[in-house]
């Protein structure tokens, strides 16, 4: 009902606010109804508002024809960004309801905004530059140039990125808190993964100087290449979130007695001793930072540290900055050359 009121209210206002904007008020109509109702009545309430968006206000109207590819991708996004805020929502009121039934309300309320309040500055930037983008390349069509065209594109990339990080974050968090998380140990070439790594962020690092000098006399380790990967992954997110542009960021990796070391160091300013006695806790967030993030990047690196038997720890540089390293125990393997063409053959 609140759906069709809304609709109906939309309708006579469109020519005032635009069908794009429409997709924002029923939005925020899926988001309300998600915190007020169980996920399955809030997903027929997405779909529905998807298609009446679709038919009463995409041009051309009154058909579930979508006229150009940037609307089609409008439609898509707007889909895709209900789902995932229904998930997200439903993840964050069942976990309202456990926090309260074991730790007492109070608790769970404090907790709830947390993640309210974190989750959505991280869902809202990309969401907005997603839109901006796609705005500007439908507006401006003729105008734009390829090379235009194409940092767009890019744009829309990297947002596409950071929303993905974020719901692959929730999930993981998931599967620490159920205790389902089993390492799946292979023969890892830790150097390819560091490389791997710096490639993941080399379009969002443009603005810092990331260093990584290879160590061609490092054995192979037995890890999960893909859970040691997210876990840096999100270490080397939280240095370019949180340093000035322009810092240098040293990646670095080498074989301990038991295993093996990963550090990710910069010259920032450092943590301070307040923040780094929670630093691995769940949605904690620096007191002295305004740059959002949704405090679960590092506490799923200690959970996937931890998945190994490892430990995960920070210290601040004497010259500044800080240093997380990551140190596991681990089988390791020397490979000759021979025994690499052989395997390649």
């Amino acid at each position: 009902m609140l759906i069709v009121l809304v609709t109906i209210t939309c309708y006579f206002l469109a020519n005032l606010i635009g069908y794009r904007e429409v997709a924002l008020v029923l939005l925020l109509v899926v988001s309300i109804l998600a915190m007020l109702f169980d996920i399955f009545p809030v997903l027929t309430a997405a779909v529905l508002s998807a298609l009446i968006w679709n038919y009463f206000f995409i041009p051309p109207t009154h058909t579930f024809h979508v006229g150009t590819p940037e609307d089609v991708l409008l439609f898509l996004m707007y889909f895709v960004i209900a789902l995932i805020n229904i998930v997200l929502t439903s993840k964050i009121r069942n976990f309202e309801r456990k926090a309260r039934d074991k730790e007492g309300r109070e608790k769970t309320i404090t907790l709830y905004n947390t993640l309210i309040n974190s989750l959505s500055h991280e869902l809202r930037t990309p969401i907005s530059t997603i839109v901006g983008a796609v705005d500007t390349i439908r507006e401006n069509d003729t105008k734009l140039s390829e090379e235009d065209k194409a940092e767009l594109i890019n744009e829309i990339e990297i947002a596409g990125f950071r929303l993905n990080r974020q719901v692959e974050n929730l999930l993981n968090m998931s599967r620490l808190e159920a205790g389902v998380l089993q390492p799946k140990l292979d023969w890892c070439d830790v150097n390819e993964l560091m490389h791997t790594v710096i490639r993941n962020y080399r379009d969002s690092a443009t603005d810092y100087k990331i260093y990584f000098e290879q160590n061609e006399n490092l054995p192979l380790f037995k890890i999960d290449r893909g859970l040691i990967e997210q876990a840096l992954n999100n270490i080397l997110h939280n240095a370019l979130h949180y340093t000035p542009k322009g810092s240098s960021i040293e990646l670095r990796v080498f074989q301990s007695d038991s295993g093996c070391v990963f550090s990710i160091s910069d010259n920032g300013k450092g943590i301070s001793e307040s923040d780094a006695a929670f630093i691995f806790d769940k949605f904690y967030r620096g007191a002295r930072f305004s740059t959002g993030g949704s405090g679960l990047g590092l506490s799923i690196a200690k959970g996937f540290t931890e998945a190994h038997n490892g430990t995960i720890r920070l210290k601040n540089k004497k010259a500044g900055g800080a240093e997380f390293i990551i140190e596991l125990p681990a089988k390791s393997m020397f490979v000759t050359d021979d025994e690499l063409k052989d395997e390649q053959g």
